[in-house]
């Protein structure tokens, strides 16, 4: 139904179930607001948004009241911008205003509505709260930034289940924390970072692990020192949002450059490391298939430390059904401070390894003593996010639009279609079905044979069968934590089966990482996702088991999938670390524990 609606003096017909906001941005009146996101988040907790309606004695909010017919709406009028101004002075009131050294400077919704109202100074008496909060975790939350907009809250409960964050004190002294009184290292949270990334200020961030790096002379201006960074395969679909990069110019060969010229000795593809885990996963799930056992849940992918931590502490009794081959980034850089550095001729311990990941988890994966088998303390020295890169290729004042394309390094830098995929969601459990078919059939399938495992909007999960050679292969993929409980409930119902599930914590998998650029309010991680299937059809070579250097790396130093070498160096065992158990615990969960 179409009604007409009345906007400061322009008549509209819009439909009738949209919000004032929602009808103000389709007519060219958008709205100032702060704690707004669509379906998850519509409180009108800011009041930035206020608006002043004929017949209505105070000011409503636009995000959560609904258009109707005749509606007269005024969006500029003095008493509603003298009302913006007064809220926003007060949560000034309560706000580290020192933006020049926060992490979200420039990309902040907070200090944007202040600059497009004029506020220059503050009116009111400022009282900051602080907290104590460990610096060593990698997710960090500055309660001085906090505006109590409650997006943190909406998104760990509704996007990821997980409830980590809820409101404490009261009054005037109302903020947001840990829920249950927890500290944060005692909680159950994954580090998937999505509440980082819908927060409008710099509250919640990661950890800033730039110093360890660059420009001090720990890393990169050490002579002593080889410096070598892998980049994950979601990276290179995200990176040029953050320097104003078209998509068609910001191509992995100028990231390649642009890394060189930030002062890195070797730069390689972690896509290589995706290749890696293809063929150790995929061998993997075969050999499970075919031992004649009989499993009451499938394999699960294990590539996402997000996932990981969140099976440990939800569902503990099913850690055994994960795959116990490492993420990509942690089989890179074991052969990275192995083979690599054999190959160079230089001692592991005097090579420097940092990752650029899009995800916070990637940060906590890489202190976990049982994945550092190289003998030289940490495989991975340093895990930056995209952010943290974009920043320091911010920082060198190059033109990185005009930098011409460079090959990563080899022999840790070759990589295909398959590997690149991994990034989004269903690309890992489709690269490693292209090359699961492989093994079992003899014979390598049509590149696009596997697509039909991707979900649908319909349902929270997508599934489909194939034969492998006579062996039925049931496969489901999912990405975002409350979809996954979703799953996880039905299979331990009975209500579904499968063989090998793929799961990622964030929506849209890696894209959409708790590690990426921020854009408020907007989500990319499917745009980004199709970057990431484009290079995959414009790759040369699209199979995993097709990759030379992979090839050369079994055939010199591996021997083979799941050989004895492979099982030190690219697997674990996910039972020798702890992870804090869920106060939320489902039912059954709790029941199979006494």
């Amino acid at each position: 139904m179409v009604i007409r609606v009345t906007i400061n003096g322009f008549v509209y017909q819009i439909p009738s179930d949209i919000s004032i906001m929602e009808a103000c941005e389709k007519t060219g009146w958008p709205l100032p607001h702060l704690c707004f996101l669509k379906d998850i988040n519509e409180i009108g907790a800011c009041r930035v948004c206020v608006v002043e309606v004929e017949g209505e004695e105070r000011l409503i909010t636009a995000c959560n009241n609904k258009v109707y017919p005749g509606m007269v709406i005024y969006t500029n009028s003095p008493r509603v911008q003298e009302a913006r101004r007064i809220n926003l002075q007060l949560i000034l009131s309560q706000h580290d205003s020192h933006c020049t050294t926060c992490p979200r400077n420039g990309n902040c919704a907070l200090q944007q509505a202040c600059f497009d109202l004029g506020i220059e100074e503050s009116l009111y008496h400022k009282e900051v709260p602080e907290n104590k909060w460990p610096q060593d975790f990698p997710l960090i939350r500055e309660e001085s930034k906090c505006i109590k907009c409650l997006r943190c809250v909406q998104i760990c409960d509704k996007i990821q289940s997980l409830g980590v964050w809820d409101l404490v004190r009261s009054g005037g002294r109302t903020t947001v924390n840990v829920s249950g009184g927890r500290h944060i290292e005692n909680a159950d949270c994954t580090v998937c970072g999505q509440c980082v990334t819908h927060c409008p200020t710099g509250a919640l961030h990661g950890r800033q692990d730039r110093k360890r790096v660059y420009p001090w002379e720990k890393a990169i201006n050490n002579p002593d020192i080889v410096t070598v960074v892998q980049v994950a395969p979601a990276v290179r679909a995200a990176w040029g949002e953050g320097l104003n990069l078209s998509r068609e110019r910001a191509t992995p060969g100028r990231l390649a450059a642009a890394l060189r010229r930030c002062g890195f000795n070797f730069v390689f593809d972690t896509n290589f490391g995706a290749d890696l885990t293809v063929m150790e996963e995929a061998s993997e799930f075969l050999k499970r298939m075919t031992d004649g056992q009989k499993h009451r849940y499938p394999m699960f992918t294990s590539c996402c430390p997000g996932w990981v931590r969140f099976l440990k502490s939800q569902y503990p009794d099913m850690v055994d059904d994960l795959s116990t081959s490492k993420s990509p980034q942690g089989m890179q850089a074991t052969m990275t401070k192995t083979y690599f550095a054999d190959k160079i001729g230089v001692p592991a311990d005097k090579i420097f390894s940092i990752s650029v990941m899009p995800c916070l988890a990637k940060k906590s994966e890489i202190a976990i003593p049982s994945l550092n088998d190289a003998g030289a303390g940490q495989d991975l020295d340093v895990t930056l996010t995209t952010r943290e890169m974009i920043a320091m290729i911010r920082a060198q004042n190059l033109d990185v639009a005009n930098l011409p394309e460079e090959p990563f390094d080899s022999p840790l830098g070759v990589s295909t279609g398959a590997g690149v995929i991994f990034g989004t969601t269903g690309g890992v459990m489709e690269a490693a079905l292209r090359t699961g078919y492989y093994l079992a059939a003899g014979e390598t399938p049509s590149p696009d044979t596997f697509k039909t495992v991707c979900r649908t909007e319909a349902h929270p999960w997508g599934e489909a069968a194939y034969d492998f050679a006579g062996i039925p292969v049931r496969t489901a993929v999912v990405s975002g934590l409350a979809n996954t409980r979703q799953l996880i409930r039905a299979l331990r119902r009975g209500e579904v089966h499968y063989d090998f599930v793929e799961v990622m914590a964030c929506p849209g998998g890696c894209v959409g990482g708790g590690g990426q650029p921020i854009h408020d309010g907007e989500e990319l991680a499917a745009i980004r996702g199709r970057r990431l299937h484009n290079l995959d059809r414009m790759a040369n070579i699209r199979f995993s088991h097709e990759n030379p250097e992979i090839q050369r790396l079994y055939r010199e130093f591996l021997g083979e999938p799941l050989s004895e070498k492979a099982e030190r160096y690219l697997h674990t065992d996910h039972h020798q670390w702890e992870m804090p158990l869920s106060p939320h615990l489902d039912e059954d969960v709790r029941i199979e524990r006494k």
